[in-house]
């Protein structure tokens, strides 16, 4: 099914990332502002908080409480103060990495990859978050890490190598126990960079396409099933929201787009949102 997305909310963000749908709001950041954002769309209201550090992604802990991807490491954020506590650090010893793009599993840990913020070096890894102890998967390390998607059953993850232009889809343990991967999907250079990725109730993958103008989204065998078209190059990452969870949000960014690219295409580092047929998967939080 092709469908056109819709302009939701002017951000103009540099590098707008990591959307999800928390208690009636759209929660998302920017990267590169190292900034917090939360979105009404009942009101309108948008909110911000200042990260002492890049930001890849938020994710929901305790009822009013979050985990987010400091360049340095997880950190527990408390929006009602603003407050910002370190869990653990990663990539010590790697210093030009940052965290970028994370997702929940059903057991309540949180499955992290970092990379190299100048998208060179073969140093992103994937890493699991089980309370306060980090651990690698043992994935391949990628230049750039996203998703990764795991599906509602939590019995598949998705690793996207974003530079590769590679999807590897691997079985997910109980334990938390990465199985060996599998090709999902490949791209061409005319598709774009595979970007952050999601699943739906379903288990149907969403994956935005930076340089791509569009996101995507494939069923668990593979097929593509629904392209988006956008007004704007660079798609990050999608949300599924609203009251019946049909509700698409996307993030964009301007980063990476020159004078004349950004006068043709105003509206990017914007929000944008569209109908689907499938709804998001059942809310999950970090233990």
């Amino acid at each position: 099914m092709n469908i056109k997305a819709e302009h939701a909310l002017t951000v103009g963000a540099t590098l707008g990332e990591g959307p999800i749908w928390v208690d009636d709001a759209l929660w998302f950041v920017d990267i590169k502002q190292q900034r917090i954002y939360r979105h009404d769309p009942a009101t309108g209201a948008l909110d911000h908080w200042p990260a002492p550090e890049m930001v890849g992604w938020v994710l929901p802990a305790e009822p009013g409480k979050f985990v987010v991807g400091l360049r340095s490491g997880p950190h527990r954020f408390d929006p009602a103060t603003g407050a910002f506590e370190p869990i653990a650090s990663v990539d010590t010893d790697l210093p030009a990495n940052r965290l970028n793009d994370a997702a929940l599993d059903p057991a309540g840990r949180i499955w992290f990859g970092t990379m190299d913020d100048d998208e060179a070096a073969i140093s992103g890894r994937l890493y699991r978050l089980d309370g306060t102890t980090v651990t690698d998967s043992g994935a391949d390390p990628v230049a750039i890490t996203n998703g990764p998607a795991i599906s509602p059953a939590g019995d598949r993850l998705y690793h996207v190598d974003t530079i590769g232009k590679r999807i590897t889809v691997h079985p997910l343990s109980p334990d938390g126990t990465l199985g060996a991967g599998e090709t999902f999907q490949t791209f061409t250079m005319d598709d774009g960079y595979p970007d952050g990725a999601i699943c739906d109730a379903e288990g149907g993958v969403w994956l935005g396409l930076y340089s791509g103008w569009e996101a995507r989204r494939y069923a668990p065998d593979g097929t593509l099933t629904d392209v988006v078209e956008f007004p704007v190059a660079n798609i990050t990452k999608i949300a599924l929201g609203g009251p019946d969870g049909r509700t698409a949000y996307a993030t964009t960014a301007r980063q990476g787009l020159d004078n004349t690219a950004l006068a043709a295409q105003p509206l990017a580092g914007d929000i944008f949102t569209f109908r689907v047929s499938v709804p998001a998967k059942p809310p999950l939080r970090a233990a």
